[in-house]
């Protein structure tokens, strides 16, 4: 496993790879490295060679009161897991690597950014958009892995990728939970004693949406109200929103006889965590993924 950490090295590296014509898979991550980033890399393993796996703590996508200086950073852990699983590059720029003295361009997705976590984050997705496009410029990966658990992200990258006419294919896996619901994230280290224990109150909420759905419930906003009395009736948890939108506009959502997302986020104290649930209609009936 080769660590580069500077973008003229990793480009030429990844343009050797492709002169080969071999795939080349790219998992972007800021590092903290848990189960759910695993699971990325090894569906990238199955379908890529190289895998080049990103750690940088992109600070664009952080606003001011956000935890950027407190973000979890814990390379050797990282650098262990990722040569335990074969990765073939690391790619671990500093921040002025990525963005030098002078750096002043953005990309922004409109509409599909300024809803939900584009409105409890302002500029959060302008900081994904920019940092990713910058890492598909510099790979130019064949295929690129995401997550579910970022639904609304996935869906900004896809518009980019599909608007800029760019190369990569997003492949987005499934949300990855510990044994008591909980999806992995790297945030979840933040939390202590209790709050772990009331953190689950968002998975609870997806698993009470499931049972009113398989009940035959259809209407959308009991369905999330459901969801809502879950959190609200868990101590030390504050629900920032609960929403079931559309699966491509992301819009709120009439009826559940389109592909849609049942979406949380939530503060367990001081740590913000979001989760959702994949809503698909099949025949007369309605499946949900948690």
């Amino acid at each position: 496993m080769e660590i580069i950490r500077t973008i003229s090295w990793m480009k030429q590296a990844a343009r050797n790879a492709r002169r080969q014509e071999r795939v080349v898979g790219l998992v972007p991550t800021m590092g903290a490295l848990h189960e759910g980033h695993l699971s990325l890399i090894r569906e990238a393993k199955k379908k890529c060679s190289p895998v080049i796996v990103s750690i940088f703590v992109n600070p664009k996508q952080f606003g001011p009161n956000e935890d950027f200086s407190k973000y979890p950073r814990t390379f050797e852990a990282d650098r262990k897991a990722l040569e335990e699983l074969g990765v073939d590059y690391v790619f671990v720029p500093p921040p002025e690597e990525m963005y030098p003295a002078g750096f002043r361009t953005s990309v922004m997705v409109e509409g599909l950014s300024d809803r939900l976590e584009g409105r409890s984050r302002p500029g959060h997705f302008r900081g994904v958009t920019t940092v990713v496009l910058k890492l598909f410029e510099i790979v130019q990966p064949n295929l690129a892995f995401f997550g579910r658990k970022d639904a609304q992200q996935a869906r900004i990258l896809r518009q980019m990728a599909a608007d800029l006419d760019l190369d990569a294919q997003l492949v987005v896996c499934p949300i990855v939970r510990e044994p008591d619901g909980l999806a992995f994230s790297s945030r979840n280290v933040y939390l202590k004693g209790e709050e772990r224990r009331s953190a689950t109150a968002l998975y609870r909420s997806l698993e009470a949406l499931r049972r009113e759905i398989t009940a035959g419930e259809r209407d959308v906003a009991r369905l999330i109200e459901a969801m809502r009395s879950v959190i609200q009736s868990q101590q030390g948890v504050t629900l920032d929103y609960a929403e079931i939108v559309d699966a491509d506009a992301f819009e709120p959502a009439a009826t559940l006889w389109k592909p849609s997302y049942a979406l949380l986020a939530a503060r367990v104290g001081a740590t913000r965590l979001i989760d959702n649930a994949l809503i698909e209609p099949e025949g007369e009936s309605i499946r949900v993924t948690v």
